[in-house]
């Protein structure tokens, strides 16, 4: 893709895990009070949308239920409402979790399902108004791992974005409303299938809707140095970032919000540099 001086780099979106047993941070920030201090921090450090989920969606991930994960984000999000303007997307595949979340001052409905887990969440996505984020994902969960396969897992994932999209929009789902979320790590063997995903982004992007990508602390990245840890995946989770930016993402899903952002600005002014 083409420099265009005008693009700005992607947004940054926090990721804030009110869960127990997510891959990376699971059960540091089960504490309410912890949550919001987190969640604070991310926005000092330059985040621009706080993700918050409170059902892990790792590979072997048991469901919780809906009324969990209501109590578990309801309150951390009006308490971050109260005190910050900033974006507040939840992560959920429950169109209840996403009706009780946007109530109390979520603007962005993050569904790993791409609105098919529940007969009325395309429906609900479109009562609400939100923005929506459409991700791919083959299988489910708890199996999604267990033997992915594509015969052509860029055009794949194209193919069935574009198609949860125009079912969004033929629910109702304004269009102007609607990212896309190409899944890395959904359902994707670790290097065969998110590599190529990761490398041809700019086929997501040009299907015409904002793109989110949330490859930070992936599998992936252990997988092509020796097996790091998942806190240890900083450098491979800001190479994804940046590969991200080249491609024209809208935004990225991370962890590690300073270090990224510090990133991404020092990307866009050598972009801009070059482009002068």
């Amino acid at each position: 893709m083409s420099f265009r001086p005008d693009r700005p780099p992607p947004r940054v979106m926090g990721i804030v895990n009110v869960t127990p047993d997510s891959f990376s941070d699971g059960g540091r920030f089960l504490d309410s009070d912890v949550a919001l201090a987190h969640a604070r921090r991310l926005v000092a450090e330059g985040a621009h949308i706080l993700d918050l989920g409170a059902e892990s969606t790792r590979p072997g991930a048991d469901p919780v239920p809906a009324g969990v994960e209501i109590e578990r984000l309801v309150p951390l999000i009006r308490a971050i409402r109260a005190e910050s303007d900033v974006a507040i997307s939840v992560d959920t595949m429950k169109p209840e979790v996403a009706r009780a979340a946007v109530a109390a001052g979520a603007t962005i409905w993050n569904d790993v399902t791409a609105l098919r887990h529940d007969p009325a969440s395309l429906d609900t996505a479109a009562g609400l108004g939100c923005e929506v984020v459409l991700m791919h994902m083959q299988g489910e969960p708890r199996t999604m791992q267990a033997e992915p396969r594509y015969d052509d897992v860029v055009g794949e994932v194209a193919e069935f974005l574009a198609e949860r999209a125009e079912a969004a929009v033929a629910a109702g789902v304004a269009r102007e409303r609607i990212w896309l979320d190409p899944g890395v790590g959904f359902g994707k063997h670790m290097t065969r299938h998110n590599l190529p995903v990761l490398a041809h982004l700019d086929r997501i992007v040009a299907l015409g809707f904002p793109v989110l990508l949330g490859a930070s602390r992936k599998s992936f990245i252990g997988a092509l140095d020796g097996g790091a840890a998942p806190d240890a995946r900083l450098g491979g989770s800001i190479a994804a970032a940046l590969a991200g930016a080249e491609a024209g993402v809208a935004a990225v899903r991370v962890h590690d919000v300073a270090e990224t952002a510090q990133a991404l600005k020092v990307w866009a002014a050598i972009r801009q540099a070059g482009g002068a």
